[in-house]
């Protein structure tokens, strides 16, 4: 029997995907990862991705009953953060690291209530300069950037630690990649990874997985 592999998220895990087709993967990390494990074990896993463009943790837990608990997934991972920073620097409607830290563990505490037998992967969030994230006439916005994901990171690497999760750390692959490479060959903006960037995550995604499968 077929086991499901669930990619939660916000616009690095939706990357495009079509919202009219419950199938569909998008063109990031999780279409990467099941072709991957899809070539290497035909059949033996169902792939949903159920990342939305534009979440942050609250609009995550906001849906946590149709777009997680409802799926019943043996595997899942929650890439999840960079917005509260972004939403707070354009609109601020971001999500402050204390409650980020409070939402994200009543999330994790209903998931594993109601879906005991689930495995999980947590992906901390990442930024570098770029044009989403640097602005000539405000040097502050990139250091509140860093600063502020930085928090949330941490945040993830919390929780890893407090349910035995194992954690892919971004940022320092991702700046470790830039010493090889400029930022925009990894990212589109400073947080959308490109296909480079996008094979970065799915190749730490697998050794993950591999973990706990």
């Amino acid at each position: 029997m077929s086991k499901t592999i669930l990619f939660q998220g916000d616009s690095i895990t939706d990357c495009g995907r079509d919202k009219n087709n419950p199938n569909a993967m998008g063109k990031g990390y999780p279409l990467l990862v099941n072709s991957a494990l899809g070539t290497d074990y035909p059949n033996d896993y169902v792939f949903y991705n159920r990342g939305i463009s534009g979440n942050r943790i609250v609009d995550l837990y906001a849906r946590i009953k149709k777009d997680f608990i409802n799926l019943k997934p043996d595997y899942a991972s929650i890439y999840i953060g960079v917005n509260d920073t972004w939403h707070e620097i354009g609109d601020k409607n971001g999500v402050e690291t204390q409650k980020f830290e409070k939402i994200y563990t009543m999330l994790l505490e209903e998931i594993k209530a109601a879906l005991p037998n689930i495995k999980l992967i947590l992906i901390a969030p990442f930024v570098l300069e770029g044009k989403g994230t640097v602005d000539a006439e405000n040097p502050e916005k990139f250091e509140f950037f860093k600063k502020d994901v930085a928090e949330k990171a941490e945040v993830t690497k919390r929780m890893a630690e407090k349910y035995g999760l194992p954690l892919i750390e971004l940022q320092p692959v991702f700046d470790k990649a830039t010493e090889k490479a400029p930022s925009d060959y990894w990212t589109l903006d400073g947080v959308h990874p490109t296909a480079t960037g996008h094979e970065l995550i799915k190749r730490l995604w697998l050794d993950a997985f591999n973990e706990i499968k």
